[in-house]
């Protein structure tokens, strides 16, 4: 099964049921149900996912995604050596060069993102939903 990374603005995108991307993310989320992937996101993502949910929906919501999100998706840590990865990585985004670069320690086949020009220089494969819904047809 494809190991796919989950940038965080996808799991926002559901998380806040943000219009237009929150059917393509949902979609997303039926291909690890069905069993056709594995998705994972980063430890920090679910900090960042907290943070924003907890502004925008409050803190009882916000955890509930989560505790919800993580029944679904697996967790990758972060530690010294991605940090360190991500600092001398050509990426300009910091978070994103953490993501990248725990995805490459974890073997991810790839990212799924909406800021794929934030991962040009990451070395991996990177999809927009749409193209990869579009590759799993």
């Amino acid at each position: 099964m494809q190991k796919v990374l989950f940038d965080t603005n996808i799991i926002l995108d559901i998380a806040l049921k943000r219009s237009p991307h929150f059917s393509k993310a949902t979609h997303l989320f039926k291909l690890i149900d069905e069993k056709l992937i594995l998705g994972y996101i980063t430890a920090t993502t679910i900090t960042d996912i907290y943070y924003i949910a907890k502004n925008e929906k409050g803190h009882e919501s916000a955890i509930e995604f989560i505790t919800n999100l993580i029944e679904i998706i697996e967790v990758i840590g972060v530690d010294k050596d991605i940090i360190i990865n991500a600092i001398n990585s050509k990426m300009k985004d910091f978070e994103d060069a953490v993501q990248a670069s725990a995805a490459e320690f974890n073997e991810m086949e790839c990212v799924i993102t909406r800021n794929k020009k934030d991962f040009l220089k990451s070395g991996q494969l990177v999809y927009t939903p749409e193209e990869f819904l579009e590759k799993q047809k």
